[in-house]
């Protein structure tokens, strides 16, 4: 087994910290096609890549994003770089048999819509989860959140209902003087059991 050393671990996870105020800085286009390639790499099932994401960057985007947003978040929004829509595609196994070409796993999910539903709702908190990590490995800040209409935001972003909204991520340089204290997390014992 290998092991990344202490500074990117504190980078990814240490050190790191969930930004809910943000400098005015733009985040060229160019860095988010890199953390997607990153990304994309990271397991998921069958490597069913039911992941979507939506990089909501310029003025006009986010002014279509804000009216679907909790009043406590349309600051974090007006002020990160970008705000990243985490979905997931209700379609992804059309795509089975490019990415998982070891099996018919598009028959599988056709057949069985309920499982294919939780297998895209799965994967795409996987892959939002990834995201975040990426984009910290990639020197930027994140903001997950909730607090938002899904039922508004699919229908702004994705009329066709073929995308579904999961959660939503801010990115951008964090204002590391506006972060209270890190809140407590359970020990080890508190939340796991080996048996």
């Amino acid at each position: 087994m290998s092991e990344i050393n202490q500074s990117c671990m504190d980078v990814i996870f240490n050190e790191a910290r969930t930004h809910k105020y943000f400098e005015k800085e733009s985040i060229p286009d160019e860095l988010f096609v890199r953390l997607y390639d990153i990304l994309k790499l990271a397991p998921t099932f069958a490597n069913c890549q039911s992941g979507r994401f939506v990089f909501v960057k310029s003025p006009e985007a986010k002014a279509r994003l804000i009216p679907h947003l909790d009043e406590s978040n349309v600051r974090k929004v007006q002020e990160a770089a970008a705000t990243v829509i985490i979905a997931g595609d209700v379609e992804f196994y059309k795509n089975m048999p490019k990415l998982y070409p070891h099996g018919d796993y598009k028959s599988f999910f056709e057949k069985s819509p309920e499982f294919a539903q939780r297998t895209m709702y799965q994967n795409s908190c996987f892959q939002g989860a990834y995201l975040i990590i990426a984009a910290r490995a990639l020197g930027l800040d994140c903001g997950p959140m909730g607090g938002f209409n899904n039922v508004g935001v699919d229908q702004e972003f994705f009329p066709d209902g073929k995308w579904k909204s999961n959660f939503l991520c801010n990115l951008g340089a964090g204002i590391p003087s506006k972060l209270h204290p890190r809140d407590p997390r359970l020990n080890f014992d508190e939340a796991c059991r080996v048996i």
